[in-house]
């Protein structure tokens, strides 16, 4: 049960290609950025797109197979859980930083429809 606690499921696109990198003792990590998006009609009846940004994380072989399937564009499904931290810049200025840490994913595909039909 304790693993509903703190759940997350995005359903969105690739921002940018996804930046990987091997760390410390030879692990892999896969930084990434995934944008959502909502529609719906404001007071006068114009439907409005607004657009989230998130920025998401995964480790080890999960890292791997993303880097490896996925590019700028695709359309993603994530599972992972909400993370938070904090750091302090050389200025002394306190950043917050919120997270996905990815523990799977499916890689989306849209039907493609045939011009000629």
């Amino acid at each position: 049960m304790n693993a509903l606690k703190n759940q997350v499921t995005l359903i969105g696109n690739l921002g940018k290609d996804i930046d990987f990198r091997t760390v410390g003792d030879n692990r892999s990590l896969a930084l990434l950025t995934i944008a959502t998006n909502e529609y719906y009609k404001n007071n006068k009846g114009e439907l409005i797109k607004e657009t989230q940004w998130h920025n998401v994380k995964a480790w080890g072989k999960t890292a791997e197979n993303m880097s490896n399937l996925l590019s700028k564009g695709d359309e993603v499904m994530v599972q992972g859980k909400l993370t938070y931290r904090t750091y302090e810049d050389n200025d002394g200025k306190k950043h917050y930083i919120t997270e996905v840490i990815i523990s799977d994913f499916l890689k989306l595909t849209r039907a493609k429809v045939d011009a000629a039909a």
